[in-house]
């Protein structure tokens, strides 16, 4: 297995899958040396992320932490990795059938390509699991991104028409959903939410397609334009041998690939007002705020703890995503709304006059969180004790949200 060549493929198709594609198309394979040299490798790491997050870090809700016991969170990492590998071979066998339906040519071979690397970013992605709330966000980046690079890569690998490919890839995405969808009831038992590509209507066995230019498959397009670029600057840079360089252009590609492009998160004084003495008729007893950063992306946050000195006591979290900002725009167009129930309370997510909305509400223990984006780049959260949801959404309200969003702008370098 020859690693570097591995993390070769996994940039170009990532940073440049326009170019990238037609030389995947090209090249001779095998059903064996693709799972050995790509396939098994890659879907490892949803595997290994999600026993460590499940079984070492943990769920966190309501202030309790619940970890899955190590030997059923193997478990449910091996039944899930093998189930994987079966789902990339099934989709493959999906979108070989569908081919002659929109004009493509069939081949098992070249079927499995398309979905390898067309999986790479959601794969990938999947490390952002291990980060709070937001982290999902980048998991679904990683998901819609990879409806995009399955789009791009159809007319290469499957000769597929250029008219046909959007209801092609539509198709064979619901597909996907619906393996994905058996596979989280074998393993966990639970049914999760999907989030799905809007703005596009199939109509017709020859799979016409109208797409509306401001849907998620629009955004996606300029989206990937931005990443592409990025990745030509990096692979410039990288040939010139400025080190320097190379540190931009790098800042570059992830601050494209999230969405945000390059932004400078706000300095710490700059969101400590909007962190008040008081909050909800409490004091604040607790403070601290920082910026930090890395890979030419920043994070700023300001946290507080505000209690009565008794037994009731709230925390308010406002952060600066910076570059990651535009994982919020991601989340919208992919019109993210779900919702869970149980005997002890709920949780949802949804949107709310343009702001995606996070809410969390345990009725025995009395316990929640509410969470508000603002301007798609900063997320203010108050969670703690309340007598109801509604003392946490006034706690949010007692933020200047409006202030807070006419600083969206401030720090954007590009995009």
């Amino acid at each position: 297995m020859d690693f570097n060549k591995l993390i070769a493929r996994v940039k170009a198709i990532l940073m440049t899958p326009k170019t990238e594609w037609p030389v995947i198309a090209a090249e001779p394979a095998t059903v064996p040396d693709l799972y050995k040299n790509y396939i098994a490798i890659l879907a490892l790491i949803p595997a290994v992320v999600g026993f460590i997050k499940s079984s070492l870090i943990g769920y966190s809700a309501f202030g309790v932490t619940v970890r899955i016991p190590v030997g059923a969170g193997l478990t449910a990492a091996i039944l899930g990795y093998v189930l994987s590998l079966a789902l990339v071979y099934v989709m493959a066998l999906i979108i070989d059938a569908l081919a002659p339906t929109f004009g493509a040519q069939k081949s098992p071979v070249q079927a499995l390509k398309t979905v390898a690397y067309a999986y790479t970013a959601s794969w990938i992605a999947n490390v952002g699991l291990l980060l709070p709330w937001i982290g999902f966000l980048i998991a679904l980046a990683g998901g819609i991104y990879a409806i995009y690079l399955l789009y791009l890569g159809l007319p290469q690998t499957m000769k597929a028409p250029q008219e046909k490919a959007v209801g092609y890839t539509v198709v064979s995405i619901l597909a996907a959903l619906v393996l994905g969808w058996i596979i989280s009831l074998v393993v966990a038992g639970v049914v999760g939410t999907n989030a799905m590509m809007g703005g596009a209507t199939v109509s017709g066995a020859g799979g016409q397609v109208s797409i509306d230019p401001n849907s998620a498959a629009g955004q996606l397009d300029a989206w990937s334009k931005k990443v592409e670029a990025a990745g030509k600057q990096l692979e410039a840079a990288q040939k010139s041998g400025d080190a320097h360089a190379q540190s931009q252009a790098l800042g570059a590609v992830i601050g494209a690939a999230a969405g945000g492009g390059q932004v400078e998160a706000l300095a710490p004084e700059v969101l400590k007002p909007f962190v008040p003495e008081t909050l909800a008729g409490l004091k604040r007893t607790e403070f601290s705020a920082e910026r930090n950063g890395a890979l030419g992306m920043q994070v700023s946050e300001a946290r507080a703890t505000y209690s009565d000195g008794a037994n009731r006591s709230l925390e308010l979290e406002v952060v600066d995503m910076g570059s990651a900002k535009g994982l919020m725009a991601l989340a919208g167009w992919a019109a993210l709304d779900s919702q869970k129930e149980t005997d002890r309370g709920y949780e949802k997510t949804y949107k709310q006059n343009g702001r995606l909305v996070h809410e969390q509400w345990d009725g025995q223990d009395k316990r929640g969180e509410y969470a508000v984006v603002v301007g798609e780049r900063f997320s203010v959260k108050a969670s703690g004790a309340a007598d109801s949801i509604d003392q946490l959404k006034a706690a949010v309200g007692g933020v200047d949200l409006g202030a807070l969003e006419a600083l969206k702008t401030q720090g954007v370098k590009n995009g």
